[in-house]
């Protein structure tokens, strides 16, 4: 992309005025998932009101946006990009500490084992605030009206089904009973007039989560820090919103990813695909009323999977489950469509809020979407270990050569850490993608990986290519097949050969490349990666904390999520020190110093 004027192209487009209120400037920033952090006062989890702390911390070293994971309410396996609502947020994060009746006040329950959050500690702490409910009284709370005024379109419907799922022993609505689940009028008045008092628990929870949020977001603006939210593209099948709106959704579809060299046979998240052209018919009142109550809390927005909403893989929804996304098609069908499609949407969402929105447009992108984010002046992700030129050089790209409109990275969410990247993952290629490939041509798996891989370096179903396969020519030979018919073998190996040799000499490292990551070469890449054009550069605090020996043993276990997996650990990390021993800890001089220098103060 050409090197442009930030300031005079992004004026002229149509984010000119959401760019404006963060300002036209280069800014460092951190990811942190709140229930990765804890204090002394809270409870098993990070709060709203550590919230407060986690800016503190972000000032002290210098960056200036603090970025989130999804703030809602999470269903049973507290992945928090499948929501059972785009509005409520997890009260799993409400501060207790505003309650000086239970303030003080522990759980029985904290952990699993050390480093890891039990979620049990929700339900013991909506047991406290039951009681604290109770003693409330809210005939003259003129607020709480008013915030039900504020959010009728969804707070009542949300409500209503947090209730009606208790009441069916955590069913999922589409097996409740058939005048629950079809939302018969009279049965849904009867059930509301019965249950009066836990519905209203339920709009009382999102009132304490509004005001404490809010009140996060002022301190935060008064410390010149920015907020950055996080919008799921998609939604739970058991959640609030497609129980309300049921013709807003495909339910005959599950959403996920085609196969690629990361996922062999794709990807199942399960969560339906849009019905695009009833919430058109609606006025995209939907989408509308997810941002006007996303930018009370954010002043940036992070859209998820951005590339869906030009297309998105749809698998039948009685497909197989271990066929994963293996027999999907996209949505629309027809490419010719994925422009206007994802173009009309995108103007909804930009034009439809005063928050920056910023776009994460990994893996396969069509051209349509890359452009569409240009001309709407809406950053990309470019995360470090992807941002090569992967036609010619086969190399990792230089900062310069980094997008301007983009936010920069060393990982993300749903990636290893960098230090478990380069030791496991760097010059590596997915086993499962290459047995699958190794299957279509009837070459034998078995006999080639012997001669290709070494065993003794590869981990976590990650194969890396022995060093005497130095050539296309060495490959060939051993696959036994013409270069004609292996133009995708020789991508992937062109793609991941000697990646470690090649960075190793990009960061201009002296002595011997090392199998593992010393604190020194994670400082190395954070400055690489620190010192892009990119507009933004967010590294999680994870990679941060890496710069020290905070995290013991091996860094791949220090992981937010494994996608396509279910485990008691994933969405569940926990930071090895409280925030207050954070705040004092020696290694933010040197985060600071890296950030003051690279200029994105």
């Amino acid at each position: 992309m050409p090197e442009f004027n930030l300031k005079d192209y992004l004026s002229q487009t149509i984010s000119g005025t959401n760019w404006e209120h963060v300002g036209f400037r280069k800014r460092a920033g951190v990811l942190i998932p709140l229930f990765t952090v804890y204090s002394k006062n809270s409870y098993g989890i990070g709060d709203l009101g550590d919230l407060k702390l986690v800016i503190n911390w972000a000032k002290s070293i210098a960056n200036s946006i603090v970025q989130l994971l999804p703030m809602n309410e999470v269903g049973a396996l507290f992945c928090p990009y499948d929501a059972v609502s785009s509005f409520a947020l997890e009260p799993s994060y409400i501060s207790l500490q505003d309650f000086a009746e239970i303030s003080g006040k522990k759980f029985s329950v904290l952990s699993v084992e050390p480093g890891y959050v039990d979620y049990g500690l929700k339900k013991d702490k909506l047991s406290l605030l039951w009681e604290v409910y109770l003693k409330t009284d809210l005939s003259e709370a003129i607020d709480f009206e008013e915030f039900q005024r504020s959010n009728a379109y969804w707070l009542p419907d949300f409500a209503l089904f947090k209730v009606l799922k208790e009441y069916h022993q955590g069913k999922p609505w589409y097996e409740w009973e058939d005048s629950f689940k079809s939302r018969k009028p009279e049965a849904l008045r009867q059930f509301q007039q019965d249950n009066i008092e836990a519905i209203t628990f339920q709009m009382w929870l999102q009132w304490v989560l509004f005001k404490q949020f809010k009140e996060a977001h002022i301190y935060a603006a008064r410390n010149n820090i920015l907020l950055k939210g996080d919008l799921p593209v998609l939604v739970s099948r058991d959640s609030a919103d497609v129980w309300s709106h049921l013709g807003f959704f495909k339910l005959d579809f599950a959403a996920g990813a085609p196969p690629d060299m990361y996922a062999a046979q794709g990807q199942r998240w399960g969560m339906p695909t849009y019905n695009w052209d009833a919430i058109a018919c609606d006025d995209y009142r939907y989408i509308k009323e997810k941002l006007k109550y996303a930018q009370e809390f954010y002043d940036i927005l992070r859209i998820d999977h951005v590339v869906g909403l030009f297309r998105i893989w749809s698998i039948p929804y009685n497909d197989l489950e271990e066929n994963q996304g293996i027999n999907g098609v996209f949505d629309p069908f027809n490419e010719q469509l994925w422009s206007n499609h994802g173009r009309n949407i995108l103007s909804v969402l930009v034009q439809n809020t005063r928050m920056l929105l910023c776009a994460e447009d990994l893996g396969v992108i069509p051209k349509c979407c890359t452009d569409t984010l240009l001309e709407f002046g809406i950053c990309g992700n470019d995360v470090q270990r992807w941002v090569k030129d992967w036609n010619k050089r086969h190399d990792f790209l230089l900062p310069s050569e980094y997008r301007q409109l983009a936010v920069a990275m060393l990982a993300t969410h749903d990636t290893t850490n960098w230090k478990a990247w380069w030791q496991y993952e760097a010059g590596t290629v997915d086993q499962g993608l290459f047995i699958r490939k190794c299957n279509e041509r009837k070459i034998d798996f078995a006999r080639v990986s012997e001669k290709l891989f070494d065993a003794g370096l590869s981990f976590h179903g990650r194969l890396r290519w022995k060093k005497e396969i130095d050539s296309v020519d060495k490959l060939l030979w051993e696959l036994g097949k013409r270069r004609e018919e292996t133009a995708d073998f020789i991508d992937l190996y062109e793609n991941t050969f000697g990646e470690k040799e090649k960075l190793w000499k990009l960061l201009d490292c002296s002595g011997p490349m090392t199998e593992t990551s010393s604190e020194e070469l994670l400082a190395r890449v954070m400055k690489f990666v620190l010192s892009s054009q990119a507009v933004f550069c967010i590294n999680s605090i994870g990679d941060y904390l890496g710069l020290v020996d905070i995290f013991k043993g091996d860094p791949y276990q220090y992981r937010i999520s494994i996608p396509g997996t279910i485990s008691q650990k994933n969405w569940s990390l926990r930071l090895p020190l409280s925030l207050e021993e954070l705040l004092a800890h020696p290694v933010n001089q040197q985060i600071r110093k890296m950030i003051v220098d690279s200029g994105r103060i």
